[in-house]
């Protein structure tokens, strides 16, 4: 049997785990957190959106972003200050809008393809993690934004998705408690919402009932490759492994460059508010359906009775992981705005660093060396998409394996 070592405790961590075991493989988990989940898969919007598959490689939203720069409560907020890695990677992003379309198109496709095996496995190992499968409705302030969506929604139905044009008239019927003045929407009906910690917690408990080794607040100083294996360094401690499966998120990079490999993941910083519904009249007030708001760049999502989840904005700011007052008042504000008599009293900030590639694309598959794998860099859907690119590259090393196997001398 082989011994695979996943670097990282997030959803692609033990979603990749998961599968791993599922193909036989003996697998050791090291997280740097006491839990699992604990960093960008702790409070995120809650969306698995289909439907936000659009990559953001798409000269309108470079120019938006250019203006918004110098505004602290902007949906997309970069720091002036220059870096190495945030110019080589902006050089690279804006390369990319070359494959804006076909991205889209391929990121939805995953997206549909991810949703089978994620619900298949929380019911499987019986998993609560408020799952509400109504579907998301986008919602769009003029006509501008909403002729946009139109053909972003030939894109994604390339991809295999239908989504539907919606009045504002229907917007109220699928959501009566959403106040305000809207041109139109789009509603996708195969899409859903749920807790990303509550599931990954969740499913890291299964991982460790069919018999992972998982390496809690141990964090990793070292890894390495050869022909004959890799390694993983902690502190005092070296292990041999068969192969390793770097899924560390923003960290990736950094531990790819150990391994002899490129893989240019930026942290793009992510906000959200997650209000407490401690008050009948809140509970009554706050939306079931989730939403998009295309203008603020604004998901939400309802998650269970008593918690509403607000979410969303990108900050290029390297790896600061502070939570910015200024930052978190529009997403207060919104939910002033669209549903006025949801309390925000109990409101719990946070933020995380989403990791990102240039062409929004994650990286998934074989590196340089034998042995070494990786799934990271799935930006802003790595709830959405973290089961599909874990069963790819779990069949990636399971390919990967009988290969070496088949070339071992010894048979």
């Amino acid at each position: 049997m082989k011994h695979i070592a996943v670097i990282g405790g997030g959803i692609t961590g033990i979603t990749t785990a998961y599968a791993l075991i599922n193909r036989g493989f003996d697998v050791t988990v090291f997280e740097r957190h006491r839990y699992a989940a604990m960093e960008t898969s702790f409070a995120n919007g809650g969306q698995l959106s289909a439907s936000n598959a659009e990559v953001w490689n798409h000269w309108p939203t470079i120019v938006k972003g250019l203006r918004w720069m110098l505004r602290a409560d902007a949906p997309l907020l970069v720091n002036p200050k220059p870096s190495w890695h945030k110019l080589s990677w902006f050089a690279s992003f804006v390369a990319a809008t070359r494959q804006y379309a076909h991205n889209t198109t391929e990121t939805a496709r995953l997206a549909i393809a991810a949703r089978d095996y994620l619900f298949d496995w929380g019911q499987r190992e019986g998993i609560d993690f408020d799952l509400e499968r109504r579907g998301i409705l986008h919602i769009y302030r003029n006509k501008a934004g909403f002729d946009h969506a139109t053909e972003v929604t030939r894109l994604l139905a390339a991809g295999g998705l239908e989504r539907r044009a919606v009045s504002p008239e229907e917007m109220r019927a699928i959501e009566p408690n959403l106040a305000g003045d809207y041109y139109a929407g789009f509603y996708t009906e195969s899409d859903s919402t749920g807790d990303i910690h509550k599931f990954t917690h969740g499913l890291a408990q299964a991982v460790e009932r069919r018999g992972a080794t998982m390496r809690y607040d141990c964090a990793v100083e070292d890894v390495g490759a050869a022909d004959d294996g890799a390694w993983v360094q902690t502190a005092g401690d070296r292990e041999a492994f068969d192969g390793i499966v770097v899924c560390a998120g923003v960290a990736s990079r950094p531990l790819a460059a150990r391994l002899g490999d490129r893989v240019n993941v930026y942290p793009v910083k992510g906000y959200s508010i997650t209000v407490d519904l401690h008050d009948e009249a809140s509970r009554n007030a706050a939306p079931w359906m989730s939403l998009l708001d295309d203008e603020t760049k604004l998901v939400s999502s309802r998650l269970g009775e008593g918690r509403f989840r607000v979410a969303g904005t990108a900050e290029f700011n390297g790896y600061n992981r502070n939570i910015r007052h200024d930052r978190i008042e529009p997403l207060l504000d919104w939910v002033k705005d669209c549903f006025p008599a949801v309390s925000t009293r109990h409101a719990v900030p946070w933020a995380g660093l989403r990791p990102m590639m240039p062409d929004m694309m994650p990286r998934v598959g074989e590196g340089r060396r034998p042995g070494v794998f990786y799934n990271t860099g799935h930006g802003h859907l790595g709830w959405t998409l973290s089961a599909v690119t874990a069963e790819q590259i779990a069949e990636t090393v399971e390919v990967a394996s009988t290969r070496s196997w088949q070339a071992s001398p010894a048979r």
